[in-house]
């Protein structure tokens, strides 16, 4: 089966949850802590291969991710 990402990426949102995450001046672990509020578990470790792109995002936690910082999920794709 051919993947869609080329290379080692397992997603394509990381960079950008990274730089809105900075943007807003949130620590890996402040995020984490606040998608718990969403019910969405992702641990600070997680949240780091996430934006490494070293992890896949499931479609509830693109969904959270979105809501928590305030973009829509299209947003999030952006590069």
């Amino acid at each position: 089966m051919a993947r869609i990402i080329d290379g080692n990426d397992k997603n394509m949102v990381g960079g950008q949850m990274r730089k809105l995450r900075i943007e807003r001046g949130w620590s890996q672990q402040m995020l984490s802590n606040k998608l718990e509020t969403l019910a969405i578990y992702i641990c600070r470790g997680s949240i780091s291969r996430i934006e490494d792109r070293q992890r896949t995002v499931t479609d509830i936690e693109l969904y959270g991710l979105a809501e928590i910082l305030g973009v829509s999920i299209e947003n999030l794709f952006e590069h």
